[in-house]
């Protein structure tokens, strides 16, 4: 396990939207946010471009998930601690894709927000974290369709992915919070993480500042 956690931080630490801009020789870090993820490759590249790189930041969290979810699945222990063990040991190998991309080793430890990786992990975490964050990815299309800012979308879709695990542990029969605390607890760290993030954009929302999805992005190099 300690070397898929090994595994999961140097994957998620390659920086996908700064090897898509040098492919199409443009420097990322100069254009729009300096920042690594998808919304900046679209500001430089448009859209085509930002939808791989979000599908690949994605990647990043969800296949090491994955690989953690194929070689031991907590719902096959029987032991309570040792379930509690598994999950712990399952989120620290998301967790350590999620820090990969926001520290980078490969870029001096300055990356990404962690958004699109936090949700590949969340895809990978089945079926509790997969569940939320479904909800999570249809709050987030609502917000950015109807006021147009990304930035406010990933603060909403976190929040409303700790909502709906909230709902989930306590309508679910089988889906017991002295069992699934673990995930109970990092589903608090993501929506902070998130907003901590995300700080500066507030700051823009509140003075108007923060730049709007636009119906039309630069073409694709």
């Amino acid at each position: 396990m300690l070397i898929l956690i090994v595994f999961a931080y140097l994957f998620g630490s390659v920086p996908f939207g700064i090897i898509i801009a040098k492919m199409h020789s443009v420097d990322l870090r100069s254009i729009g946010s300096g920042n690594i993820g998808a919304t900046n490759v679209s500001r430089a590249l448009g859209r085509k471009w930002a939808y791989t790189c979000f599908a690949l930041d994605v990647l990043k969290g969800m296949i090491p998930t994955l690989l953690a979810l194929f070689l031991v699945n907590p719902a096959c222990v029987q032991s309570h601690a040792n379930h509690i063990i598994m999950l712990w040991l399952w989120l620290a190998i998301g967790c350590a894709a999620v820090i990969g991309h926001i520290f980078p080793i490969y870029l001096g430890f300055k990356g990404g927000k962690g958004v699109s990786t936090s949700f590949g992990v969340a895809l990978g975490l089945w079926p509790y974290y997969t569940i939320c964050a479904a909800a999570a990815i249809i709050v987030w299309v609502v917000v950015a369709m109807v006021w147009r800012y990304v930035s406010l979308a990933s603060i909403a879709g976190s929040i409303a992915f700790l909502i709906t695990l909230i709902l989930a542990v306590t309508l679910i029969p089988t889906w017991n919070i002295s069992t699934l605390w673990p995930l109970l607890v990092v589903a608090v760290i993501i929506p902070l993480m998130v907003i901590i993030r995300h700080r500066q954009n507030i700051n823009r929302l509140l003075a108007g500042a923060e730049s709007k999805i636009t119906k039309k992005n630069r073409k694709s190099k």
